[in-house]
């Protein structure tokens, strides 16, 4: 409803914010009110002030008004005289000010509806109000002008096509900041929206039907949505997203099959849909025929950008505190232009006074090969109290996509005061966070930590105390080669069977977090229950396919804070019914 009365008292509600909204018109019960709103109006407009800070002014003209003010039309039935009244002259000039305002006249705009009327001034504001909150995102250090880039090639008004873009750089050099700040601009104008994280990843654990499930699910808003398989799934992206414009943004894309499973071509989409899609592989991008054109080089940052985003994190400013600006413009050189070493070596030296402790660090930087970027970032990790050491080598080999719910329960388990932990981490830029609670780690930064596991026992990776690599656990099982140094073991899809798997984990007591990802074996197995066995020790215990009925009788679970068994055979805990647990 448009209201056709003001109560007195609220013509101020204008003068402040961001934006100001007036829906002009005049009647003969209220032309007095209409004028004197009309004068605040003008004052308001008049203001330099407030249009030097950036403010947003919209007028819509309700009636006709639009025309009936460019004439100084007067309504025989209005309760004054021109002549008489004092005010006149004040409300003359704001009537003629208001019919040079820009506005838009409810009876020549979309068919004088006035519920869509509404709707059309929102969604000016939306973008308007979008485009301001750019320069206030510290995420966007540098990176302005790219975002701002990158939508105008999109042209979002546009219906005519379906267009496919991707943003092409190097590990760590911020393609997911810019799509991910497009998509939170942009999101607005879209019938349907979907932000893939880590499609590379992905891909590997989920599988690719399950990314599709993800992105039909965000779209139609149907959590219930089931994907039989990959092509089922190219089908069903197919026929469900014709109808519906949409932006879809595939992060971190390394192979062409994952394209074409989910965006595989643009006759998926209705014409005015977008697709964003992010790669360190400019080839995956040609193989699925995105033309150069439209493929963008996120580039590297500018000695300007890379000394604004590294003040930020060490000084909390724009420009580095007096007497720290030459250190800072050679840590700003060894980074390169690289977002991420910027933010991790800011984070790192971020109250630490001493400056001789700068230069100190500059100088094992030049004794690291440059190639080498593991080393670089590892300063941060040598920063670390012991406690959150260990709760990144568990991030980086364990937890990286997991929920953060999750990681800290299984953390605080394993006695960790995780909470805090992760927020060092956080900070220190080691890891990250999503918008969803998910746990994530600069793929470098990963490398960085499981190459710390396996460097002391390179030859012995049965003494390392994290386990991830398949070869190597089958081997150790096998042989019966475990030891107590094990905590934790990632395995997937095992070729060794369960009861060789569980004999070779009696050697491993100190076994905290066991994963197991057993595709191979989808049927059902009887094995000796003396053979049968899980370390007391273990706290997470995830084991999909589990080909048992029960757990081991001889499992004591009184450590354990997180069971997980999709797709199993279990039809009980314990054999013989339940176990008291303490």
């Amino acid at each position: 409803m448009i209201h056709r009365r003001l109560e007195e008292g609220r013509g101020r509600c204008g003068l402040r914010g961001n934006v100001n909204v007036s829906l002009l018109m005049l009647s003969p019960e209220q032309s007095t009110v209409t004028l004197r709103k009309l004068f605040s109006l003008a004052l308001l407009w008049w203001s330099s002030m407030w249009v030097a800070t950036g403010g947003l002014f919209f007028t819509g003209y309700y009636n006709g008004y639009g025309s009936m003010e460019r004439n100084l039309y007067i309504n025989p039935g209005m309760d004054f005289h021109w002549g008489m009244n004092p005010a006149a002259g004040k409300w003359r000039d704001a009537l003629k000010e208001a019919s040079d305002l820009a506005g838009w006249e409810l009876k020549n705009t979309l068919d004088g509806h006035e519920a869509e009327f509404i709707q059309k001034i929102v969604k000016e504001i939306s973008r308007k109000l979008h485009i301001i909150d750019w320069s206030i995102d510290e995420t966007l250090v540098g990176m302005e002008t790219r975002v701002k880039n990158v939508i105008s090639s999109l042209e979002i008004d546009s219906e005519d096509d379906v267009r496919m873009i991707g943003i092409w750089g190097m590990g760590g050099a911020g393609k997911t900041t810019v799509a991910r700040a497009i998509y939170d601009n942009i999101s607005i104008f879209y019938e349907g929206i979907s932000f893939v994280e880590n499609v590379r990843e992905g891909s590997k654990g989920m599988g690719l039907k399950e990314l599709q499930r993800q992105i039909l699910s965000a779209v139609l808003n149907d959590r219930n949505i089931d994907v039989p398989g990959v092509s089922d799934g190219k089908n069903m992206m197919k026929r469900m997203m014709l109808g519906r414009k949409v932006l879809l943004v595939l992060d971190d894309v390394d192979d062409i099959d994952q394209l074409e499973a989910l965006a595989g071509n643009s006759n998926w989409f209705k014409p005015g849909s977008r697709i964003i899609i992010t790669t360190r592989d400019k080839q995956v991008l040609i193989a699925h025929g995105i033309h150069d054109d439209n493929i963008y080089s996120i580039g590297l940052l500018s000695d300007d950008e890379a000394i604004c985003l590294f003040s930020r994190r060490a000084f909390r400013r724009e420009v580095p505190i007096q007497g720290y600006e030459e250190v800072s413009r050679k840590v700003v050189h060894y980074a390169a232009g690289l977002p991420l070493t910027i933010k991790v070596l800011g984070s790192f030296l971020c109250g630490i006074t001493d400056q001789p402790k700068w230069i100190d660090t500059l100088e094992r930087l030049k004794t690291i090969p440059l190639d080498k970027q593991l080393k670089k970032l590892e300063i941060s990790y040598d920063g670390l109290e012991k406690d959150h050491k260990e709760i990144f080598l568990d991030v980086a080999c364990m937890l990286k996509g997991e929920p953060k719910d999750k990681a800290i329960c299984i953390l605080e388990g394993c006695g960790f005061h995780a909470q805090i932990g992760l927020e060092v981490l956080e900070q220190r830029s080691l890891i990250n966070i999503s918008n969803y609670g998910i746990l994530g780690m600069h793929d470098r930064l990963e490398e960085m930590g499981k190459n710390i596991v396996r460097r002391f026992h390179p030859d012995k990776p049965n003494r390392h105390s994290r386990l991830w690599i398949k070869k190597e656990i089958e081997e150790i099982l096998v042989k019966d080669w475990g030891t107590e140094a094990t905590r934790s073991m990632v395995l997937k899809n095992p070729d060794i069977h369960p009861a060789i798997f569980m004999e070779g984990l009696r050697k491993m007591k100190e076994l905290r977090f066991l994963c197991v990802y057993d595709l191979n074996f989808s049927k059902k197995w009887e094995i000796d229950e003396g053979v049968q066995y899980l370390p007391d020790t273990i706290r997470s215990l995830h084991w999909s396919h589990y080909p048992l009925c029960c757990l081991p009788k001889t499992f004591q679970a009184n450590n354990l804070v997180n069971l997980e068994m999709p797709h199993s055979h279990i039809s009980q805990l314990w054999k013989g019914g339940e176990k008291k647990v303490e």
